[in-house]
């Protein structure tokens, strides 16, 4: 039977046997940055050092990573902070899915995002994932498109309720007819929710998204399934996602926040926080052959997390809490 995509997609993704509760985790089907380089891992390691500091090094440091996979970041950044960080820092995995039998007993695993954190919230690849409903306008305005879950097959159902027509006249605007879009008010109050449980710090979001006016014509919305983009049947078979409207979910923190926000591409994020991707100077390769050949895979993987038209592109939504911005949000 049709249902909305919104109900569509949660039950394919977090509903018993779901994509994000059974199976080996997002890391067996798409590569994200946590995947692709441990340098993703240590540029956050110096944000979080920025974020300690404006904190004024509070006795505890939480790290909260929201859609943690299997732990994976988690883990790299447990890997490889500094000892005398360690001693202070409070790791915290929020994941649908059981925890895994080999996370180290130093990452608390939870179901949902805890209150009074004081440090970094990070979301990376999550809000593209929060279900949402599907649109298309014709001659009578915006009516939400209905899906088969067996099949994927779309239909077009009813009028879109005042909360969602409103949301679509402030963020998508209609370029011409017909015209497709994900109402992506359900992400904006995720991530109102996510910033509203930092005591005091940063809450990082790092996704794919678009910005009005470069709303796309006919939506984002997709599947992959082992490393491969497929159709989007909401059946439990597969990732089923869609690009962010970035600039919409900024606002639904800043209210949050009550602080100003930054909003840019990963590829500036990462340089700025020294991931600059050049290649090692030649005359290493004649004085220690060996770590050039480190260097130069080193530069290759930040090539790869600063590509534009892939890992690159992700915008990274920086929203600081009850703490001087500066420093965090700098580029």
């Amino acid at each position: 039977m049709p249902v909305r995509w919104r109900e569509a997609m949660d039950g394919a993704l977090y509903g018993p046997g779901g994509f994000f509760v059974s199976g080996p985790g997002p890391a067996g089907h798409f590569r994200t940055s946590v995947h692709a380089s441990p340098t993703f891992a240590r540029a956050l390691l110096r944000l979080l050092d920025r974020v300690d500091a404006a904190l004024g090094h509070p006795d505890r440091l939480d790290v909260v990573d929201v859609g943690a996979g299997r732990g994976e970041l988690l883990r790299a950044l447990a890997r490889d902070v500094a000892p005398a960080l360690a001693e202070r820092l409070r790791l915290t995995a929020v994941e649908v899915a059981p925890r895994p039998g080999d996370l180290p007993d130093g990452i608390d695993w939870v179901d949902e995002i805890p209150y009074g954190i004081v440090g970094l919230l990070v979301a990376t690849e999550w809000l593209d994932n929060v279900p949402l409903d599907v649109a298309v306008h014709g001659a009578d305005g915006w009516r939400y498109l209905l899906v088969d879950p067996a099949s994927g097959t779309e239909s077009v159902g009813d009028p879109v309720d005042a909360e969602d027509a409103s949301w679509l006249a402030t963020w998508w605007p209609v370029p011409g007819e017909p015209a497709r879009a994900e109402i992506g008010r359900p992400r904006d109050e995720a991530w109102a929710d996510a910033v509203g449980h930092v005591d005091r710090g940063l809450a990082l979001a790092v996704d794919y998204g678009h910005v009005a006016p470069e709303r796309p014509f006919d939506g984002t919305l997709t599947g992959y399934r082992g490393g491969r983009q497929v159709p989007p049947v909401p059946d439990g078979s597969c990732d089923i996602t869609a690009h962010v409207a970035m600039d919409s979910v900024a606002s639904a923190g800043e209210r949050v926040a009550r602080c100003a926000y930054a909003l840019g591409p990963q590829r500036e994020a990462l340089r700025a926080l020294g991931a600059d991707g050049g290649r090692p100077p030649l005359a290493l390769a004649a004085s220690d052959p060996a770590a050039y050949i480190r260097a130069l895979a080193a530069a290759s993987t930040v090539a790869e997390l600063t590509d534009p038209a892939g890992l690159g592109g992700h915008w990274w939504l920086r929203q600081p809490v009850a703490v001087t911005h500066d420093p965090l949000v700098a580029r």
